[in-house]
């Protein structure tokens, strides 16, 4: 077989034989402009998602008796991060020796967490809440994360009809849900049944009527007391019949686990998807043990080692604040991931219904300790908090 010879390797020689001459004509013809330490899209990401921000108090507000209002302004930036109606933040603070965090869910807008505004609602009910209702004070500094959570509407998976169902205190994430159907943010249309033990327990009662002048639906459902225009006993499957189409619509729940446990009877004889019900998680609490045992925590983060006590009725969450250590959490239900840490050895227990780890964690030993409790003594690896 014979081939016709051609000139194109020969060309390739020539190209090659050019190319450090060629190279270093490019080099000596660019631009000595230092290239930018900033791009517009990490710009972008680091506004929508700062991590943990520096938070100032700088207004507070008695709603009910239980209930006090906080607005805060971010102090490390000029807004807070665009968030969806629904979400909470957690806040940080040090409180008698101990480094102490709680989420709560946002009242105010999103739009209003750009104007450098977040406002949350706290019921005192517990340490940290005892604290911020009663002892936090206008000019008071605390780390707060950023807004997260999966308690919003999702264009994709829930209905144009949303129905939300609050109990007590859990008025709060609906005030911004509530806003942002008004101010154009969400695109869905919003009844809302609000239950409470008497008028003197509805908070925001001004601030709802308003919304209600302007699109928002609220059924009010007094418990304990009956008052003409006033729905009364509890928020049942009758009573929704009577104001919705419970089956064209999209359920969110934010209420005590009581409310949930009596709405989700309410629901069974429905069938709804899943996906049709949202329930608003809770913090894990403590387990009800008589004399409950104290065990030693090694704790490992990063360098340091620590060994401190643990109670077995209290999370590993709760020792690791009790000694201030500065561990990463969220939600302190199961859910978020956040306080993912890795267990090293000792028994432990994870909170019923609270277990949200993946296959892989459990298969590698990964631990939250925020639902975790400790039934001996035990060795864990703890991330920091940044």
């Amino acid at each position: 077989m014979k081939f016709k010879r051609q000139l194109f390797g020969f060309q390739d020689m020539l190209r090659f034989k050019k190319l450090v001459p060629n190279r270093r004509q490019k080099l000596a013809e660019g631009s000595n402009t230092p290239l930018p330490t900033e791009y517009r899209t990490n710009t972008l990401a680091k506004r929508l998602h700062p991590g943990r921000m520096k938070v100032e108090l700088v207004e507070c507000r008695q709603i009910t008796e239980t209930l006090r209002e906080l607005t805060f302004r971010r102090v490390d930036g000029d807004a807070f991060p665009f968030f969806r109606a629904g979400q909470y933040v957690s806040i940080q603070a040090a409180i008698e020796g101990s480094l102490v965090s709680r989420p709560y869910s946002i009242v105010s807008t999103p739009k209003q967490a750009l104007e450098n505004k977040l406002v949350l609602g706290v019921e005192k009910v517990g340490f940290m809440s005892s604290y911020l209702c009663d002892k936090a004070k206008v000019g008071d500094r605390f780390v707060m994360t950023e807004p997260s959570g999966e308690f919003h509407y999702e264009t994709l998976r829930d209905k144009k009809e949303i129905v939300c169902i609050a109990g007590g205190s859990g008025i709060t994430p609906f005030l911004s849900m509530a806003g942002a159907m008004i101010d154009g943010t969400e695109k869905y249309s919003m009844t809302l049944f609000y239950g409470a033990r008497d008028l003197a327990h509805l908070a925001y009662k001004e601030e709802l009527e308003a919304l209600q002048s302007k699109g928002l639906k609220v059924i009010y459902v007094l418990s304990d007391e009956k008052q003409e225009g006033y729905e009364h006993g509890f928020i049942s499957g009758e009573l929704l019949k009577k104001y919705v189409d419970v089956e064209n619509c999209t359920f969110f729940l934010c209420g005590p686990p009581a409310m949930y446990s009596f709405l989700k009877k309410e629901f069974e004889p429905w069938n709804l998807p899943v996906k049709a019900v949202h329930q608003d998680a809770s913090c894990c609490a403590d387990r009800p043990i008589n004399a409950p045992q104290t065990f030693q925590l090694v704790v490992h983060m990063r360098d340091e080692v620590y060994t401190i006590p643990a109670k077995e009725n209290e999370t590993l969450l709760t020792a690791l604040e009790r000694a201030a250590l500065d561990a990463p959490n969220k939600c302190r239900a199961g859910g978020c991931g956040y306080c993912h840490s890795k267990w090293i050895k000792g028994k432990f227990f994870v909170a019923e219904g609270r277990d949200g780890r993946r296959e892989a964690d459990v298969k590698f030993g990964f631990i939250h300790p925020c639902v975790t409790y400790p039934m001996e003594d035990m060795e864990i690896d703890v991330p920091i908090g940044e």
